[in-house]
């Protein structure tokens, strides 16, 4: 491929034909079935055809069209295993890699916008990338001061590609909700949307890697390259070594999961309370398990240390959410009151913050049933998430049978919460990719305001009161309503 797709006739022909391979494929395996295949190997070799030609053309388009199919791949676990098993290998794709631009075009970029000498700044320069994403790609290199970096240099294009791409995806997004059962696929393409202009601003990204590395520079758990040079299109930042969280999914050690599983818990919700920024894009392609510091000495074991001692590399931050005060602390209220049992304070907390709109009445002890089951990790000491749970999570919200889907279909999902609400689903598909044992509790007692009792019953009654008294909900003229939780 010689550059990013940017016609928007072109990029449009693509995905447009997506249903039509979709469509003509099922007329192709009735076709095996009336020829005497069983039906279940017919819908498998589907399946994998599908699977095929549609991460095939999203990892080719790049820009918005892959973006979607890296938040899709997330919810991966969330699949039956006979429909999950012909995707996951095209999904992983994603997470990690895209066809390359060719070195004569990353050149040109360079040259645009470091300048004509651009070379002069670096010691060696890797033209082959090291990994590409959506929007662009990353170079191994040596900085002229002898550290070694990575090298992102966004495609040419990406913009106006990103925004056709997610104009032409949404019309047909009802066509891909099969992929993950029980999600709407629509609200997922508009908050892509909404954010494509912070994911192409590099200032704007380097300013918040810049403020997680500082905050978490002598950090025993998590790591954060420092950002070494950016203009715009391109941006430079300490290169780190370790696993790709993909490959701890799909070789690890029960250690290392269990260990990933727990750091990634704890970053996310650390890094809210720490800087004020929620990292918004958690695919296992923006983590990597790093060894411990002395163990690249060699000042360890020959077994390479203990795994407990293993640390979080994080990268991109290119899509943050911004919470000044962290996360929310209805967030951490909510989730006590319900451990507690208590379904009228919940389904205050509940109604006063928008998830049930004042239009709507709903049986408090109802909405407690329908959240038990989704917060079970938050009431032992420490649980293993597994595919096979989040698939029972997903099947009973998708069944339009089960009450649970019922019920679901009336919450609402305010616009603050939109994002919050997908990096909380992403991080939980990525811990039931792990399979990881956690301590979520522990994470959740540290750093989510509200959770614990302590220091907080004043607030929490005046809360609840105000709540139970019918607070109404900012329903003002011109906000926006926000989206079903169904999503």
């Amino acid at each position: 491929m010689s550059d990013l797709p940017r016609k928007a006739v072109t990029r449009t022909a693509k995905l447009a034909a997506l249903p039509l391979g979709f469509a003509g494929r099922a007329t192709w395996g009735l076709g095996k079935r009336i020829g005497g295949k069983s039906a279940e190997l017919v819908a498998r070799e589907v399946q994998q055809r599908t699977a095929d030609q549609l991460f095939k053309t999203l990892g080719e388009l790049k820009g918005g069209a892959m973006k979607l199919g890296q938040a899709l791949s997330v919810f991966e676990s969330a699949l039956p295993e006979e429909i999950a098993g012909p995707y996951r290998a095209a999904l992983t794709k994603l997470q990690e890699a895209a066809p390359p631009l060719p070195a004569r075009t990353v050149h040109g970029v360079l040259a645009e916008r470091i300048g004509e000498d651009w070379r002069e700044y670096f010691l060696e320069f890797e033209d082959t990338p090291a990994a590409a994403a959506s929007i662009g790609q990353v170079h191994r290199a040596v900085w002229h001061d002898g550290r070694e970096v990575a090298v992102k240099v966004q495609y040419p294009g990406a913009g106006e590609a990103l925004l056709s791409d997610l104009t032409q995806l949404s019309r047909f997004a009802r066509l891909l909700g099969p992929l993950v059962p029980g999600m709407d696929i629509k609200p997922v393409i508009k908050e892509l949307r909404d954010r494509v202009s912070e994911e192409l601003d590099y200032e704007l990204e380097a300013q918040a890697q810049q403020e997680h590395a500082a905050e978490f520079e002598d950090d025993p758990d998590v790591v954060i390259p420092q950002v070494v040079h950016q203009s715009d299109q391109v941006l430079v930042t300490e290169w780190i070594d370790g696993i790709p969280l993909s490959e701890v999914i799909a070789e690890g050690t029960a250690e290392q999961r269990d260990r990933a599983g727990q750091l990634l818990a704890r970053f996310l919700f650390s890094g809210p309370a720490r800087t004020g920024l929620l990292h918004a894009d958690p695919h296992p392609g923006n983590f990597r398990l790093l060894p411990p510091a002395a163990e690249e000495e060699g000042q360890t074991e020959e077994d390479g240390g203990p795994v407990g001692s293993w640390r979080l590399g994080v990268l991109d931050f290119g899509t943050v959410d911004r919470l000044p005060g962290g996360l929310p602390r209805n967030i951490g209220d909510s989730l006590r009151l319900a451990l507690e049992g208590d379904a009228a304070g919940v389904y205050g907390l509940l109604r006063a913050e928008g998830f049930v709109k004042e239009s709507i009445d709903l049986d408090p002890d109802a909405v407690l049933d329908y959240l038990l089951p989704i917060i079970e990790p938050t009431q032992v000491e420490e649980f293993t998430f597994s595919r096979g749970w989040i698939r029972e999570q997903a099947a009973r919200i998708a069944d339009p049978r089960s009450p649970a889907h019922q019920l679901g279909r009336q919450l609402n999902l305010p616009p603050s919460y939109v994002l919050i609400h997908r990096v909380t689903l992403s991080t939980i598909g990525v811990l039931c990719q792990l399979g990881a044992t956690v301590r979520l509790r522990d994470e959740l007692e540290a750093w989510l305001p509200g959770f614990l009792a302590e220091d907080t019953e004043t607030e929490d009654t005046e809360t609840v009161d105000a709540a139970a008294e019918g607070t109404e909900y900012a329903e003002e003229e011109g906000e926006p309503e926000g989206e079903p939780v169904q999503a």
